[in-house]
């Protein structure tokens, strides 16, 4: 054995060079300069235009920028090790991708696109009421104030694993620089350069998975080397919903996994709502599903490369790589690091990742704050001029947090469950308001109020509960074969729990899968909705406007009888039609 350590090795890989910082901080650079553009040289920013892009947005931009918002620096990191530590299986998720895309264009996007929304949540407000509203948008908050640090930890991790350059200088950096182009170009300077960050992620990603596969020799021997350990596998058919990535598990709740974020999230629905038409939200989707499908097989398919690469010598029981979330960085490092500029590609592709998810949430909480609290609670018409300053302060305001609550984030550990589940705390209740409302015309206000803190209080206390009993040890999940037999280098054995345990007391609920979580929520939420409702008077299906429910559900439904509520609707989507064309007239 080589008198070379683990620490030594690390230290040799870390070969960030001046051209790599270069390649790095010209990505930075273009993205500010779109934001530039869009904020001093394209005309007159007013708050359509900084929220909707005055709904005259091109559907492939607009795709290309759901494909980046859906991929943060998370996806991109920890995807390829859950398939290096647990197996191919939650690849599978990519069909629940495929009929998320089939229910949202359906179920959904019809009803919400027909309204001519500017914040999502509006909807709530003409189906149920102004309480109704702020009580999604402060859910929907919640949940962003939350995840954009979880997001930009991950690829500072990576920064710091192949530069040295510790977290906490290159976290406040990058996010500054997000909020300077978010703030100052608005929806259209982040679609654009969510453009330019998706087109990083693919060809970074294609780089390092096409020059990995040919080091060591070949598509055939990745297969190979994962098929001989197990990773390669089958759909589980297990009908068990303990089970962590069965097929049902993944098909169902990951179906309103995805689902959420997709349709009735600010973030993602803002972009769907700033094209002209329902036909033109269709195709965006189709783009967005079929890229996302793409990029997440890479993403899948790296999981299997790291393993056929390090498949006699764990980077993880040997402590190279000191954290999961940096076995993908360490593998790049092995296969690119000594050609110049390569390293720095691979970060850019990260942060690229990184920085479409924050400018995506920063725009749509600006959104959110503006339409749902500024214009819910003031009497007088803000002016443009106020509008502006208005959203600008919260786009820098929430880049600051998301900034300081990094310092917690890194204490979580391994991301990837981490994120989702805790995302779910909210996911399921959001989602579950809004199907109420689309679903199920007999849901009143009261009812939709209390199902969803009721949902949202239940999910509190299955998810924190889970994870109490994970990281006490009462819950273990099955790791893959690995191996340090091959290794050629000294190191500090660290040992690794390979096999599942379930402690036999650990309550029934705390077991079931985490993908479980988003449609757990959503029917705890609808389901109290709909007794509370019949409790204290259920509403008239006949009184509810069909175009405040579900294509799905409006053929079984008994002749409408208009009322106040059909009239607001009415008077809704007139308004804001009347103002988008005296806009685009002037």
């Amino acid at each position: 054995m080589e008198s070379a350590s683990a620490e030594d090795i690390s230290l040799s890989l870390q070969r960030f060079g001046v051209v790599d910082y270069v390649v790095f901080l010209v990505m930075l650079g273009m993205c500010s300069a779109i934001g530039v553009y869009y904020g001093f040289f394209a005309g007159k920013v007013t708050a359509d235009e900084y929220l909707m892009g005055s709904r005259t947005m091109k559907t492939f931009p607009v795709a290309m920028s759901l494909i980046a918002s859906m991929f943060s620096g998370i996806t991109l990191l920890g995807f390829p090790t859950e398939i290096y530590l647990h197996g191919i299986r939650y690849a599978f998720t990519c069909l629940a991708v495929v009929l998320m895309g089939v229910v949202a264009c359906v179920a959904y996007l019809p009803v919400l696109h027909g309204l001519r929304l500017t914040s999502v949540y509006e909807y709530l407000e003409l189906r149920f009421s102004k309480s109704a509203r702020i009580f999604g948008s402060l859910l929907f908050l919640i949940s962003m104030i939350t995840w954009q640090p979880m997001v930009m930890y991950v690829p500072a991790l990576a920064f710091n694993h192949v530069s040295g350059v510790n977290v906490h200088i290159i976290t406040p950096v990058v996010c500054i620089v997000c909020t300077f182009y978010t703030c100052i170009g608005g929806l259209k300077g982040v679609v654009w350069t969510d453009v330019l960050q998706t087109i990083i992620m693919f060809v970074s990603m294609l780089l390092v998975v096409i020059k990995g596969t040919m080091d060591i020799g070949g598509a055939d021997v990745v297969w190979q080397r994962n098929l001989d350990s197990g990773r390669i596998e089958g759909p589980d058919l297990s009908m068990d919903p303990t089970e962590r990535h069965s097929l049902m598990v993944l098909l169902l709740g990951g179906v309103f996994g995805w689902l959420y974020g997709s349709s009735v999230s600010q973030n993602m629905s803002q972009r769907f709502l700033s094209l002209p038409t329902m036909k033109h939200a269709s195709i965006a989707m189709l783009i967005y599903v079929v890229g996302g499908v793409i990029l997440l097989n890479i993403c899948f398919y790296s999981g299997l490369l790291i393993y056929a690469t390090y498949h006699d010598c764990d980077p993880l029981t040997t402590q190279l790589a000191k954290a999961k979330d940096q076995l993908f960085p360490l593998m790049v490092m092995k296969t690119l690091g000594e050609f110049p500029g390569m390293p720095g590609c691979f970060v850019a592709a990260v942060f690229s990742a990184a920085l479409s998810t924050l400018s995506t949430a920063l725009n749509s909480m600006a959104a959110v704050i503006l339409e749902d609290f500024f214009k819910t609670f003031r009497s007088k018409p803000l002016t443009e001029r106020q509008s502006s300053i208005l959203m600008k302060t919260v786009v820098i305001v929430m880049g600051a947090v998301c900034v300081a609550l990094v310092l917690v984030v890194e204490q979580l550990g391994h991301l990837f469950q981490v994120y989702t589940s805790f995302g779910s705390i909210t996911y399921g209740p959001s989602l579950g308001i809004f199907s109420a409302g689309l679903f199920l015309p007999w849901v009143n206000t009261k009812g939709v109020l209390v199902g969803g803190a009721t949902g949202l209080i239940f999910m509190l206390w299955i998810i924190l509960g889970s994870q109490f009993v994970i990281a006490a040890g009462g819950i273990t999940f099955e790791t893959k074969p690995l191996t340090v037999d091959g290794c050629t280098y000294n190191f500090t054995l660290k040992n690794i729990t390979t096999a599942a345990h379930t402690d036999s007391d650990v309550f029934y609920l705390y077991r079931l899968s985490y993908q479980w979580y988003t449609l757990l929520g959503c029917t705890v939420t609808m389901l109290v909705s709909l007794v509370v409702s019949f409790l204290t008077g259920a509403n008239d299906a006949r009184s509810i406007d069909h175009r405040l429910l579900s294509p799905v559900i409006r053929w079984f439904l008994p002749s409408q009888k208009p009322d106040k509520g059909y009239e607001s609707v009415e008077l809704h989507v007139i308004a804001n039609t009347e103002r988008e064309g005296t806009k685009k007239g002037t």
